[in-house]
């Protein structure tokens, strides 16, 4: 789930940072609204509001589904800030000389603004990724099995605490630091693809 969770969350980010970046004057409110509403409220608020209000409209998702949707909302916002961030690393000169040669906007961002934004962006999607990874553990309210679901479930059948928290903790780590150590070599390459040395 973390997977399609964070696939969904950097195509929505990386749309809302070309929105906001190119200035589109209506699209670009409705991207920094939905920016605002989904880094100022928890995660556990959004999945409750995707699980439980949703099916009052007549719209029933699985937990699974809500639980990726509830990943994308909250992921599309801080990846859009660390897309944004990277765009607007790229030098405005770049920009403004792409523009007195006739490029379009789309011209612009695939050519000039995109391979160098990108690469400007990935410490701080590194740390996005992470971050989603662990704010799975919250799935377990709207009962999705993943990790601490799984230790809360171990721990409420056979009263053991301690291991329980014990596996889930190096669980965590089996994960997160090889992705951690893959993460900072990709930094590395970007950075090092980014300012040419």
């Amino acid at each position: 789930m973390s997977f399609y969770g964070i696939i969904g969350a950097s195509i929505l980010g990386l749309l809302a940072s070309f929105i906001r970046y190119f200035e589109m004057p209506v699209l670009q409110r409705i991207a920094g609204m939905y920016i605002e509403l989904s880094r100022n409220t928890p995660l556990l608020i959004q999945l409750f509001f995707i699980y439980y209000a949703f099916p009052e409209i007549g719209i029933k998702l699985s937990a699974q589904t809500s639980g990726i949707i509830g990943l994308i909302f909250l992921g599309g916002s801080y990846m859009a800030a660390a897309f944004t961030g990277g765009l607007n690393g790229v030098d405005k000169i770049q920009v403004e000389s792409g523009k007195a040669i006739g490029l379009t906007n789309w011209q612009l961002a695939r050519y000039v603004v995109l391979p160098q934004g990108l690469s400007l962006s990935v410490p701080a999607i590194a740390a996005n990724v992470i971050f989603l990874i662990k704010e799975t553990s919250i799935f377990t309210v709207i009962a999705i099995p993943e990790l601490t679901n799984t230790a809360l479930d171990q721990i409420g059948m056979y009263y053991h605490t301690d291991e329980s928290l014990l596996l889930l903790v190096i669980g965590y780590a089996i994960i997160l630091i090889p992705l951690s150590i893959l993460l900072t070599w990709l930094e590395r390459r970007a950075r090092y693809g980014a300012f040419g040395n």
